[in-house]
This record gives structure tokens, C-alpha cells and sequence, in this order.
């Protein structure tokens, strides 16, 4: 594998880790999402200081022959602890099990990490080697240790995940099974890679000569592996939230025939606030919904409850089930009301009801704002009374 191989993903996870700055600064104590955004930062730099460019740069500024192999060992390892803490907060749980959990898997790793650096500085690696440390200096004191440590930590968390996401994507559907599964393909990946590294370096120890498997098949094993394994962390995270994004929207744009009908009769200056091109979906949601509410207020007093029970039981007569029954009612209520409140734009008539009974009445107005707004579009009952009330329609 050239440089080119691994500044690629490398660059990939970088575009994804800037997608994902901007939430991280707005939910800084979310634990997901610090998980996310640490793993994002660690693949990344596995994969970029563990191209041979890298390597040849980062000995040459720090004057340390092979420094940047303990460096590369310790990214890995901080690298499978993110995995494993994004998965224990993923999955959820009691907050104080979770955090109690989490913090286990740091300290035991940055533990790892620790050791490492301190086999490294006990070890001796004059010779350079670009691809092929581990079983050049197999047999080296301290530097073996050193690379039996770091390979034991990897093994250990690609066992580990894979039987944590196997176990959850059995219990689970949708995205988030499919970005378990392909986790688990990943982490097999990394799997092979461990298997690759170990029976290279054992080989050394018993005298024999493994070392391809090591530095011709091991290397694109783990950077498929991580990358792969990366991508399903972020896959179910990115389309739940374009799922949020899609289905805000059809909610926006389903009440749409119902803003269409009591517009006329909302405040002056409905909306109060003008969106921009750019607003989020949620923001537009909540202003149409805000806007659809202000206009009830005005037309509560021309709320009939009579004309929500009559289009309520004609529905019902239709076949219709309760709920869109229901629906039918108050939508019919809401046409109604416009109809009389645009006809009497003074509100003589309200004034009159309150002085001869000495206060106004009102029906209460609808709840389920998606279905009513359905209704006013296809239903023939509310269609038939809007005919009724303008050209004296029988239905």
C-alpha cells in the first residue's frame, strides 16, 4: 500500500468529522456524540500517520529512529477504546452504569497506551523500518513485548465488538441494525488482521519466516477493517437524522391545506417571523404549527360544535373508523368557521351572542392538526358541507 491508500479514508473521515463539528459545538455534552467525533478524529489519524510518507516525516522531525511505530500502536489502541466506549453509549442504558463502564475501557487503554511508550523508550530499534516493524523486531526485549501488548489490546476489542453488535443487531431493526452488521463485518476484518500480525511475529519466535503475511496482507486488512467499521458507526447516526429531517418535512408539507384554510383568518402579521431558505425543517414545522394555533384563537368563537358532530356522524355512516371520523368533524368545524368568520370580518355577530348571553362560547379546537389537514384535502363529507354552506347544498 502506497500513501495514497491511506490519506484517502483518511480524508474521507476528515469531511465526515467536519459535518459533524458544528453539532459537537452546539451539544458539547452529549457522550454519543464526543464518542463519534473521537473516533472520527482516530481513524483518521491511523489511517494518516500510518502511511509510509507519514512514517519517514515524523522520525526525521522528532530525530527518533522508528518513533512513529509506538506512535501508530497507540493510536490503534486509543482507537478500539472510542469504539468500544461509542458502543456502550450507543447502545444506552443507566446513564451512571454507562459512564462507569465507559471510563473502565479509557483508563484500562490509555493504561495500554502508557505501557507501550514505556516498552518503546526501554527497547532498542536503531534500523529504520517502514513496513515491516513488527517482525523485524520480533524478537528485540522490550520491543517484543511491546508489539504483543499492543496486538493483545486490538484482539481483545475486535472480540469484544463483534460479540456486543452481534448480540444488539439481533435485538434491534432498521439502520442501526444495519450499521451493527456492518460493524461486525469490519471488525472480522480486524480480526484478520490480528491473525495476519500474530502468526508473523510467533513465526519469528519459532524460527520461521512469516513476515508477508505481516507486511503485504496485514496492512490493508486493518485499513479496510477501520474504515468499514467506521462507516457503521456513522451510517445509522447520519440516515436516522435525514429520516427526522424527511418525515418533519411530509409533516410540514402535509399541513399545508390546513394553513391554506384558516390563513385568511390568522393575525396580522402571520407569520411573525420570515424563514429563511436555510431553516431547518423542525424550525419551519414549529412556526406553521405556532401560526395554525394563532389563527384558531381568532376563530374560536365561530367554532360550531354542531357542525362537527354532523359532519362527525356522517363520516362515521361512510364507513370511516373513529379517528378519521373524528378528523372529518373537525375539519368540517374548521370550514365552517372560516366560512363564518370571513362573513362577519367585524365580529358583529360574536358581539351580539356575548351581550345576550353575557359571555362568548367556543368549541374547543382540533388536536390531531395532520389528520384534519388531510381531511380538508380528500374528505367528501367536509367537501359536500363546504358546497351546503355556499349554495345550500344537501348531503
Amino acid at each position: 500500500m502506497n500513501g495514497q491508500d491511506y490519506y484517502i479514508p483518511a480524508t474521507a473521515l476528515g469531511i465526515a468529522l467536519a459535518f459533524k463539528l458544528p453539532t459537537l459545538r452546539s451539544n458539547w455534552r452529549d457522550p454519543l456524540l464526543r464518542a463519534v467525533c473521537s473516533l472520527l478524529v482516530l481513524a483518521g489519524s491511523v489511517f494518516a500517520f500510518a502511511a509510509p510518507p507519514t512514517i519517514v516525516a515524523v522520525n526525521g522531525l522528532t530525530g527518533v529512529t522508528n518513533f512513529s511505530a509506538p506512535l501508530v500502536y497507540c493510536l490503534i489502541t486509543l482507537f478500539s477504546a472510542a469504539c468500544l466506549v461509542l458502543i456502550v453509549n450507543w447502545r444506552g442504558g443507566p446513564a451512571e452504569a454507562t459512564r462507569r463502564v465507559s471510563r473502565r475501557w479509557i483508563g484500562g487503554y490509555c493504561g495500554v497506551v502508557v505501557v507501550l511508550v514505556v516498552l518503546f523508550a526501554l527497547g532498542d530499534a536503531p534500523v529504520e523500518r517502514l513496513r515491516d516493524f513488527d517482525t523485524y523486531y520480533a524478537n528485540e526485549p522490550y520491543i517484543r513485548e511491546m508489539i504483543a501488548l499492543y496486538l493483545t489490546a486490538h484482539l481483545v476489542a475486535a472480540v469484544v465488538m463483534v460479540a456486543m453488535c452481534w448480540r444488539w443487531s439481533l435485538q434491534v431493526r432498521g439502520w442501526l441494525r444495519t450499521g451493527l452488521m456492518i460493524i461486525v463485518a469490519g471488525y472480522v476484518l480486524n480480526l484478520s488482521y490480528d491473525a495476519t500480525k500474530i502468526s508473523a511475529v510467533i513465526a519469528r519466535w519459532t524460527g520461521h519466516d512469516l513476515d508477508d503475511l505481516s507486511t503485504y496482507a496485514a496492512p490493508p486488512l486493518a485499513s479496510l477493517g477501520a474504515l468499514i467499521s467506521a462507516i457503521g458507526f456513522v451510517l445509522p447516526l447520519v440516515c436516522q437524522r435525514l429520516s427526522d429531517h424527511w418525515q418533519t418535512w411530509t409533516t410540514y408539507r402535509r399541513l399545508g391545506p390546513l394553513w391554506d384554510e384558516v390563513q385568511p383568518c390568522a393575525p396580522t402579521g402571520t407569520p411573525c417571523v420570515k424563514m429563511s431558505w436555510w431553516a431547518p425543517p423542525e424550525l419551519r414545522m414549529i412556526q406553521r404549527e405556532s401560526d395554525i394555533h394563532d389563527a384558531f384563537l381568532n376563530l374560536g368563537p365561530y367554532f360550531d360544535e354542531r357542525q362537527r358532530e354532523r359532519a362527525y356522524g356522517l363520516a362515521l355512516a361512510g364507513g370511516s373508523d373513529e379517528e378519521t371520523a373524528r378528523a372529518v368533524g373537525e375539519a368540517a368545524m374548521v370550514a365552517a368557521a372560516v366560512r363564518a368568520r370571513t362573513a362577519d370580518p367585524e365580529g358583529a355577530a360574536i358581539d351580539g351572542e356575548e351581550g345576550a348571553d353575557g359571555a362568548g362560547r367556543a368549541a374547543p379546537g382540533p388536536r390531531d392538526l395532520v389528520r384534519v389537514s388531510r381531511a380538508l384535502r380528500d374528505s367528501p363529507v367536509v367537501a359536500c358541507m363546504r358546497q351546503q354552506g355556499t349554495a345550500g347544498a344537501v348531503c
